[in-house]
């Protein structure tokens, strides 16, 4: 059996980002959840706030200061009205920014809706070991994003490489020891 052939499960924490959606009308981050799952990770937590600053910070605070939630999907409040304040609360806390994801994620929706992309403040970075993605709130983004972006990025099996060894540094010392 080669060393290729399983894929190593993450715990994956889904954050909605919305001043209106329940998890009952939450469509993106189902979404998010589904594919998730059916690419073999685990829900961590799914959890719903509004576009505030602190409340966005207090969540994603909370899940990279446990080693047992390796990443964290964001769906909303990355556009430019006086509510959208996902980035703002997230880079203060990113260790370091993975500035590739935003370039991707815009030249893939320019495909989709031309130049409104540029309207988009998708970004990720990486937050004490813990990979975070942020995304539009339209169920379109985030399925473009999973499935063009992230999902080969928690994916061990990705070559030339992937982010599952970071993210799953701790664990892996901790079986050694």
């Amino acid at each position: 059996m080669s060393n290729q052939a399983l894929q190593k499960p993450l715990n994956i924490a889904v954050l909605t980002v919305s001043d209106t959606r329940t998890m009952a009308t939450d469509k993106s981050g189902a979404l998010l959840v589904e594919r998730l799952q059916a690419a073999g990770h685990s829900l961590a937590q799914h959890v719903i706030v509004k576009d505030d600053v602190y409340q966005i910070r207090a969540v994603v605070s909370q899940w990279i200061a446990q080693q047992s939630v390796h990443a964290v999907l964001i769906t909303g409040g990355t556009g430019f009205t006086a509510r959208d304040t996902t980035p703002d609360a997230l880079l203060p806390l990113f260790d370091q920014v993975i500035d590739g994801y935003g370039e991707v994620f815009r030249y893939l929706s320019l495909q989709e809706i031309g130049t409104s992309t540029i309207q988009s403040r998708a970004v990720a970075g990486v937050a004490n070991r813990t990979v975070i993605f942020a995304m539009p709130g339209s169920t379109g983004a985030c399925r473009m994003a999973w499935d063009n972006i992230i999902c080969e990025q928690l994916d061990n099996r990705h070559r030339p490489c992937n982010f599952v060894d970071m993210v799953t540094f701790f664990q892996a010392h901790q079986t050694e020891e």
